[in-house]
């Protein structure tokens, strides 16, 4: 498998939290470019089985192909992770051993200029993971209303300058579309002259995470997914998911906290009435993180977090 082109993170971390065990079942919710499937099927050699899911049917090709090897092992399917119980169950598969979802966007997405992902190199301003998707990042940055572009910057990107931004923007586009990632980030460069800051990251990183995450509206896909893998999984089977931001995190943590403890009655009620039971104990108490010498091989990894629970 070439490596070179996708690099799995925390690859190590999630084999062993997984437990892979030969004859399991096993989902990768965010396929890609298929580095974490790999290892699985390998480690669950001869007869385990992993289902892939991709909404990108660019990263379902090229999985295939670089699973091959694995033969009637793997099963393939377009979709969304959010929907991983109907995928699974309609496999006929009831219950899994081990889930991995992989928040980040993949190399081959953000390598692809005219996916419009990245503003390393001018493209068309698309972002969408599911190329079927009907709303594209341009639709948002020329339609969209000066407040909704405060809000989805502010709320999703964390972005401190969210309304200068976006009165930038409107400012803008009432003259000329804006249809390329060259041209909204020069803009929002614009926009954020005069704030000083220590970060080296472009001014413009917050502003494209945000409409990645509004365009696939992510963080319902990630509160969904999780929700439903923990159903699907057997008593002992652990769900592992790596995010790349605060907010993905903070999801991943609150359901984790929420099904550990299950009863969600008010604190003053002195016996539980809403019949709410545990679900899962969770694994990594602190998120793990990837090493030092990974973040050097791999800078992409850097800002990785790694959770997992077990279901009980």
């Amino acid at each position: 498998m070439d490596i070179a082109y996708h690099k799995p993170v925390m690859l190590e971390e999630v084999v062993s939290l997984l437990r892979c065990r030969p004859g399991g079942i096993y989902v990768d919710g965010t396929l890609g470019g298929g580095g974490h499937a790999h290892e699985i099927l390998r480690r669950t050699a001869p007869d385990g089985v992993l289902v892939g899911i991709d909404s990108d049917i660019g990263a379902i090709d090229e999985s295939r192909r670089r699973l091959k090897e694995f033969g009637d092992r793997v099963f393939f399917v377009t979709g969304n992770f959010a929907d991983i119980a109907h995928i699974v169950r309609r496999l006929d598969i009831p219950r899994v051993d081990g889930i991995i979802f992989d928040l980040g966007v993949s190399s081959r997405q953000l390598d692809e200029a005219e996916r419009g992902f990245s503003f390393s190199r001018d493209a068309p301003l698309d972002m969408r993971m599911d190329r079927d998707g009907a709303v594209t990042a341009c639709d948002i940055v020329n339609h969209y209303s000066e407040e909704y572009l405060v809000r989805i910057f502010r709320e999703y990107g964390e972005e401190m300058k969210a309304g200068k931004i976006a009165r930038f923007i409107v400012a803008e586009r009432a003259c000329t579309p804006i249809k390329t990632t060259g041209q909204l980030a020069a803009l929002v460069k614009r926009a954020a002259s005069g704030y000083r800051t220590r970060s080296r990251r472009h001014p413009a990183t917050r502003v494209f995470q945000a409409l990645r995450i509004a365009v696939n509206d992510e963080l319902t896909s990630v509160n969904r997914g999780i929700e439903e893998g923990i159903d699907i999984l057997k008593q002992g089977g652990v769900i592992s998911v790596i995010s790349f931001h605060s907010l993905e995190d903070r999801i991943v943590k609150n359901v984790f906290r929420s099904w550990e403890r299950g009863c969600i009655c008010p604190p003053h009620v002195p016996q539980c009435v809403c019949g709410r039971e545990r679900k899962v104990t969770i694994i990594t108490k602190k998120p793990l993180v990837p090493g030092e010498d990974e973040m050097r091989q791999n800078p992409r990894a850097r800002s990785a977090k790694l959770r997992a629970a077990e279901r009980i």
